[in-house]
């Protein structure tokens, strides 16, 4: 019997714990590490979902799942960075190695516009002939051909990798790529931002204080971000809300009237063929529960940041469709092309008419957008046959 009071005793006290943490959320206070792994631990999904899609009902007050229609193109696949997540790298002098060319860029630029598209998302690896100046002439180029396309590129590891080629500070090296015609930095290369996985996995990246250090410099010279988070590896549940935490206080210190960190985007790692499975035996193992729920406490742990994003390109259609209802509010792209997270066996897929049909199906109205998640109109040229990848 006293075993049995302790025992309801224990499930009381829980119950109040997690009820105090639901309310602190839902008044967007700021969780601390220990409540966010308290969540993790001991909140049921279910509950996490509701507390999840309420906050997003206050942040984003409709039925409205937003997506876009753009391109992720590689600037080059050489890199000397060496993470042991990547099969898309090839080391310097590598024979498949290569540079793309403006004549790649117009075809693809070309395409994507045919799509509907209307921006490139640009990054590639740390390669190291490649500098400032290379970047500044590419944007430029691009710009002058296709001043419409959005350039929504590089990465804050491309950045470090740059400023430490041609000897700048980060301000400096964002001020020039904004100024060549960068309009937005996507969260590339954050993985788990703390320190102890990142020697781990990607020894040749840059620290995670300098990555949120990068950040804080592109929305000083007012560029729009995003964040991400690669995890189901090495890391622990500290890790990761940590991760969310360190997001966080950057996004809390933007200036009046900056976007800062528009989006936040999670997903599994991917291990299919990675030195990390074959060298040590490392798989990811994040299921579909796990995923709605890191979704839901992203969105907890995330006040300050309105836009949460499902990856459907890592976890499917069917998953993906279930974080709608646990706070994210944003589909992302139907990825007229993507190479980087494909080589280790991300195997989904959408066209523009699938990725309505499923967000509908969901219970939610699709709409286009742009990088600023401004709405778009549907362009009358976006093909209706099925994109071949």
């Amino acid at each position: 019997m006293v075993g049995l009071n302790h025992q309801l005793l224990f499930l009381l006290s829980m119950l109040m714990q997690l009820q105090n943490l639901y309310k602190k959320a839902l008044n967007f206070e700021f969780l601390t590490l220990e409540e966010g792994v308290y969540l993790y631990h001991h909140a049921p999904t279910a509950e996490l979902m509701a507390i999840g899609h309420q906050l997003r009902m206050i942040q984003k007050p409709d039925n409205i799942v937003t997506w876009i229609i753009d391109r992720n193109v590689n600037t080059t696949n050489v890199c000397v960075a060496n993470c042991k997540f990547c099969n898309f790298y090839r080391k310097p002098g590598h024979q498949e190695a290569y540079i793309t060319d403006i004549d790649t860029y117009k075809l693809k630029i070309e395409e994507t516009i045919q799509y509907g598209g209307d921006q490139l998302l640009l990054q590639g690896g740390h390669h190291p002939d490649l500098s400032l100046s290379y970047y500044v002439d590419l944007f430029k180029e691009l710009k002058s051909l296709y001043p419409d396309i959005k350039l929504h590129a590089l990465g804050p590891p491309e950045i470090a990798h740059i400023c430490k080629l041609s000897g700048l500070d980060h301000l400096t090296v964002l001020q020039k790529l904004k100024e060549a015609g960068l309009d937005s930095l996507p969260g590339a290369g954050a993985e788990i931002l703390s320190d102890r996985v990142r020697r781990l996995l990607a020894k040749g990246k840059c620290t995670g204080k300098e990555w949120l250090d990068i950040m804080r410099a592109a929305h000083k010279v007012g560029l729009t971000t995003s964040a991400t988070m690669m995890f189901g590896h090495i890391e622990t549940i500290e890790e990761r809300i940590q991760h969310l935490i360190w997001l966080r206080e950057v996004q809390s210190e933007k200036g009046e009237g900056a976007n800062g960190f528009l989006a936040f985007i999670p997903w599994p790692f991917q291990d299919e063929g990675t030195l990390l499975r074959r060298m040590r035996n490392i798989k990811n193992q994040v299921t579909g529960d796990e995923y709605v729920r890191m979704i839901a406490l992203s969105r907890m742990m995330l006040p300050n940041i309105k836009n949460i994003q499902a990856s459907w390109l890592t976890v499917g259609e069917n998953v993906a469709q279930l974080c709608l209802h646990a706070g994210a509010n944003d589909f992302g792209s139907i990825m007229i092309e993507e190479n980087v997270v494909s080589a280790a066996g991300a195997p989904h897929r959408f066209t523009s008419q699938a990725i309505q049909q499923s967000i509908r199906n969901a219970g939610f109205e699709p709409k286009l957008r742009d990088q600023q998640y401004n709405f778009r109109k549907i362009p009358a040229i976006i093909k209706q046959q099925v994109i071949t990848y």
